[in-house]
């Protein structure tokens, strides 16, 4: 590696120390001896000369390495939880698959033999290029829109894809059962801490739905600002595909509705009217079904739930919920 120069160690989201963590999780006593294990990894397996690494980022069991190279700045991605390796090698070949059909996603770039993830001793590494551009901002309307409209496209892709599920044994699978059950299943066990009337309220709309199955497909299933990168108003990649599942078309639409504005720390819902910004751009491409549209304020209304904390709520998701309930 040319720089010597001890990379920017940060957390993602933790509030750990940074320097013990890379010591305690990836085995790194320091920057500049992680910086020369990632610089030595790139040349063997892909053959890339590092000129520098500019900050290293850790978030659970992963960490992720920005380095300069001859042919522009990569980003290694590497992680020390092997019971995860399988569904990292499946995300690789989703994702190359996904760019092939010209959506706007963070390629693999392959190793000398082809691999798109290897596992050099005990972790599991990918490479690629980094992707200039900004966090989507839900305070502009035309990003927004631009989201909702891929992820349609997203969604219409998904729908074809070779590989339907890459990991259908992880923690990550949605049970294939019906939608009522799933939320009715949370109301019974995780809600104890809202108001009745809300609880009450929740399971009307849900006994009051159609019953008609809903569609289930492969899905990105964490689609938001953190994984949305923009130039102006065009989306140049979605990131991150780890979470990706089988679930509800519906579902996720509307998660990611309420989600949208959400980055890395201090998570909070968005404006009604950027849901309805969201919306109206997703349907753009594909119109929701009947059913689908009846669910739509369901799944809003219980995801937003999902976010109402015991005790203090400096969010205010639970003023986000009561303003769904009161809508119209």
């Amino acid at each position: 590696m040319a720089e010597s120069h001890a990379p920017v160690l940060e957390m993602l989201w933790e509030a750990h120390d940074a320097g013990d963590t890379l010591d305690r999780r990836f085995g790194f006593s320091d920057g500049e001896s992680a910086a020369r294990w990632v610089a030595d990894t790139l040349d063997e397996h892909w053959g890339v000369r590092v000129d520098s690494c500019e900050r290293i980022v850790m978030s659970g069991g992963n960490a992720l390495a920005w380095v300069g190279t001859p042919a522009g700045r990569l980003l290694a991605k590497w992680s020390v939880v092997p019971d995860r390796f399988p569904r990292l090698a499946a995300i690789a070949r989703l994702t190359k698959w996904l760019d092939g059909q010209g959506l706007p996603v963070s390629a693999p770039v392959p190793a000398r033999d082809g691999r798109l993830q290897v596992e050099p001793g005990q972790v599991s590494m990918g490479l690629q290029r980094v992707i200039a551009g900004e966090l989507l901002d839900t305070a502009d309307p035309a990003q927004v829109r631009a989201a909702g409209v891929l992820l349609a496209r997203l969604q219409e892709a998904l729908a074809a894809c070779p590989y339907p599920d890459p990991d259908p044994a992880s923690t990550y699978s949605v049970p294939a059962k019906p939608l009522a059950a799933r939320v009715i299943g949370w109301l019974d066990t995780c809600a104890e801490h809202l108001p009745a009337a809300v609880r009450d309220a929740l399971c009307g709309l849900v006994a009051a739905a159609p019953a008609d199955p809903l569609p289930r497909q492969l899905l990105h299933s964490d689609f938001r600002a953190a994984n949305i990168l923009c130039v102006g108003t065009e989306i140049v990649a979605v990131l991150d595909f780890e979470e990706a599942r089988q679930d509800h078309r519906v579902v996720e639409a509307a998660r990611s509705a309420v989600l949208l504005g959400t980055r890395y720390h201090d998570w909070g819902p968005v404006p009604v009217a950027v849901q309805a910004q969201f919306r109206a751009g997703f349907e753009s491409v594909r119109r929701l079904s009947p059913v689908e549209s009846a669910w739509w304020d369901i799944v809003v209304l219980w995801q937003t739930l999902t976010f109402v904390p015991p005790g203090a709520d400096p969010a205010n998701w639970g003023a986000s919920a009561l303003s769904q309930l009161n809508k119209g």
